[in-house]
């Protein structure tokens, strides 16, 4: 089944400098298209109980990184929106969570060919149910040793690949 679904490349971001604070607005258009315009985004690392992590699968219409595993919860923060409320809005929207508890990580910057963000990860513990929306391609607990087996061999994006081992690096190590 094709979807007919897409990223709204006139959806309006907030453009930050690298302690957040906005100086400007822009086009999702605009802000992926190469001109490395600072942007922020949201992301929420997911474990369970056992230690496992969460990913979801990035769905094929994705205008970035299409069909590969990525962090839990990913996405921009909305002009006129908060650093929590994006979190908030993003868990609910693309895993169903709405009650859990996150742990705000330091922030940095992740400058790729196509894009430049300023990311504010978190992390969480949560055994509850999960249920992927139509923004992911679904999604599922990874334990450490499969993510060994998997570490750059383009399943992931390299995106996760960097905030993780940034964040926790130790987590994987032999």
């Amino acid at each position: 089944m094709i979807s007919t679904l897409q990223d709204n490349a006139e959806e309006m971001f907030p453009l930050v400098d690298e302690d957040g604070q906005i100086i400007g607005a822009a086009t999702r258009g605009e802000c992926h298209n190469g001109s490395k315009l600072l942007h922020p985004v949201v992301h929420l690392h997911v474990f369970n109980s056992q230690g496992e992590i969460y990913l979801q699968r990035r769905p094929l219409w994705k205008d970035i990184q299409p069909g590969k595993w990525d962090t839990a919860v990913g996405g921009h923060v909305d002009l006129g929106e908060s650093v929590e409320m994006a979190l908030r809005r993003e868990a609910k929207e693309e895993i169903g969570i709405t009650e859990f508890d996150a742990e705000r990580l330091e922030h940095y910057v992740y400058d790729s060919v196509r894009e430049c963000e300023l990311v504010f990860p978190h992390r969480c513990t949560f055994d509850g149910n999960i249920t992927p929306s139509a923004e992911t391609d679904g999604g599922r607990f990874w334990s450490m040793k499969e993510l060994k087996e998997n570490w750059g061999q383009g399943v992931f994006t390299p995106n996760f690949e960097e905030e993780f081992i940034k964040l926790f690096g130790e987590m994987i190590k032999d």
